[in-house]
C-alpha cells in the first residue's frame, strides 16, 4: 500500500509505542488510546533479546538501549547447594550475540521521547476503550464517545485484553496459577553483573535477579528481583510476614538476601500475574491483535516484549508491502504464527519444571537439564529458544547482519579496543 492510513492502536504499552513509532514513520496518522491519565511502565526489569533488540535496531534506538541497558551474557540456575541446573550463553550460539536487561521504564521512556519527537502520532490519555466496530473500524471511549473510522484498529491492551473477545473467539485464556513479587534494587557490589541468575528449591521457590542497568537521568544502575509464588498463595505470604519470608530468601539465596539488606521494606515488593491466550484468528475486518493481546503465555522464557517488538514491526512491513490491509493482516499472522509456533508449547510445558508442586518432576530436571541441554542438537535449539531466534519447530529467525554487527560494534568489550 503507498496511500496513508488512519490507524488506532489501543494501549500504550511497548507494543503499542513501537507500532505507533514505526507506522507513524511510514507515514500513517495514528492515534493511541491509553485508559490511565498518566501513562507509565508496570513491572520492574526484562531481558531484551536479539529478536526485541534488533527491532529496536530498526527503530534507531539500539544505542540509546545500550546506554541504559545493562549486558547480560549468561543465564545461569542453581539449587540452594550450588548444583548447577541451566548454563546458557549467548557466546555459544553466535560471539557477537548479546542479551540486554533493561528497566520497563527505561524502555518506557526512550520510546516516549521517541514518540514525542515523531510527526504524526496523537495520543489519547484517559480514554478506556470498552467496546469495538471491527469491521467499521471504531472504538468506543467508557465516555460513549465514538471514535474513526479508522482503516486499522491495532488491539495492543496486554495479556488480560478486554478487547480480544470482540475479535475472535480464543482456543486457550487462562490464567496461570503461578505469578510473582518483584522489584527494584541497587546493583551495589553484586557479584554477577553480566548474569540472569536463578536458584530453585525443586519447583516450589525460584528467585532471581537480573541486571537491567539504569534509567534516563538517574545513573543508579539496578537488579530487578522476582520471587515466583501461586497467586491463591499471596494472601498466606502476606500474612506469614516479613520475617517468614526473609528466612525463606536467607535459605535459598544468601547472596540476594544479603543484597537485599537486613532492613528491606517488603512493601515495596510489587505482584505479577500471568495469562495463557491463544486466539483462533489475529484479525477481524480492520482490525489485528498484537503482543500480548495476541499470544499471552507464562514468563518462563522471557519473551513477551521481545515478541510484541517484533509484532510491531512486522505490521509496519505487511501494511506497507501489501495491496490491501486484508493481505497485510494474513500475512502478519502467518508470519508471526510461524515464529511463535513453539513458544506457546514451550512455555506450558516448562512452567510445571520451574513452577510448580511436583517434586519428582523438578528433582528429574536437576539431574537431567543441564544434560540434556549439552547435546549437540539440544544446545543450538535450546540457546535459538532463549534468543528468540527459534522459528517454529525447526526454522531459525533471521537476524539481519547490519543489526548483528551493530551489537557486537557496541559491546563493552569492543568500545574499548
Amino acid at each position: 500500500m503507498t496511500r496513508r492510513l488512519r490507524v488506532a492502536i489501543v494501549g500504550y504499552g511497548s507494543g503499542g509505542q513501537a507500532a505507533a513509532l514505526a507506522l507513524a514513520r511510514d507515514g500513517h496518522e495514528v492515534e493511541v488510546f491509553e485508559r490511565v491519565p498518566n501513562p507509565g511502565p508496570v513491572g520492574a526489569g526484562f531481558l531484551l533479546q536479539p529478536t526485541g533488540l534488533q527491532a529496536l535496531w530498526r527503530l534507531g534506538l539500539l544505542d540509546a538501549v545500550r546506554t541504559h541497558g545493562a549486558p547480560v551474557a549468561r543465564l545461569y540456575g542453581e539449587t540452594p547447594c550450588g548444583r548447577a541446573v541451566m548454563d546458557m550463553r549467548y557466546a555459544d550460539l553466535d560471539a557477537r550475540l548479546t542479551g540486554i536487561g533493561m528497566q520497563r521504564g527505561a524502555l518506557f521512556a526512550l520510546l516516549h521521547a521517541a514518540i514525542g519527537a515523531q510527526v504524526g502520532i496523537q495520543l489519547h490519555v484517559d480514554h478506556a476503550v470498552e467496546e469495538l466496530d471491527c469491521d467499521a473500524g471504531r472504538l468506543r471511549d467508557a465516555r460513549w464517545r465514538w471514535h474513526g473510522p479508522f482503516d486499522v484498529l491495532v488491539v495492543a491492551d496486554g495479556s488480560a485484553s478486554a478487547l480480544r473477545a470482540q475479535v475472535t473467539a480464543s482456543r486457550i485464556d487462562k490464567p496461570y496459577p503461578w505469578g510473582a513479587l518483584w522489584c527494584l534494587l541497587p546493583e551495589g557490589d553484586w557479584s554477577w553483573p553480566t548474569e540472569l541468575r536463578q536458584r530453585y528449591l525443586l519447583a516450589r521457590q525460584m528467585a532471581g535477579m537480573l541486571p537491567v542497568g539504569c534509567m534516563p537521568g538517574d545513573p543508579v544502575r539496578r537488579l530487578s528481583f522476582f520471587w515466583s509464588l501461586p497467586v491463591n498463595g499471596f494472601g498466606d505470604w502476606r500474612t506469614a510476614g516479613r520475617d517468614a519470608w526473609m528466612q525463606q530468601l536467607q535459605a535459598l539465596w544468601p547472596e540476594a538476601h544479603a543484597r537485599m539488606g537486613e532492613d528491606f521494606d517488603v512493601s515495596c515488593l510489587a505482584r505479577a500475574a500471568y495469562r495463557d491466550a491463544i486466539p483462533k484468528r489475529w484479525w477481524r475486518g480492520r482490525t489485528v491483535l498484537l503482543g500480548d493481546a495476541a499470544h499471552a503465555m507464562s514468563p518462563q522464557l522471557g519473551q513477551g516484549v521481545n515478541m510484541a517488538l517484533v509484532d510491531a514491526l512486522e505490521l509496519a512491513k505487511q501494511l506497507g508491502q501489501s495491496t490491501s490491509t486484508t493481505d497485510a493482516f494474513a500475512a502478519y499472522e502467518t508470519a508471526r504464527r510461524a515464529h511463535l509456533a513453539a513458544y506457546h508449547r514451550y512455555s506450558r510445558w516448562l512452567t510445571p519444571l520451574f513452577q510448580s508442586h511436583h517434586d519428582g518432576i523438578a528433582r528429574l530436571r536437576d539431574a537431567a537439564f543441564l544434560p540434556a541441554g549439552r547435546l549437540p542438537f539440544a544446545s543450538g535449539h535450546m540457546l535459538r529458544v532463549l534468543s528468540g531466534t527459534q522459528q517454529g519447530w525447526f526454522g531459525r529467525y533471521r537476524l539481519e547482519p547490519g543489526f548483528v554487527d551493530a551489537l557486537h560494534r557496541a559491546s563493552p568489550a569492543n568500545q574499548t579496543e
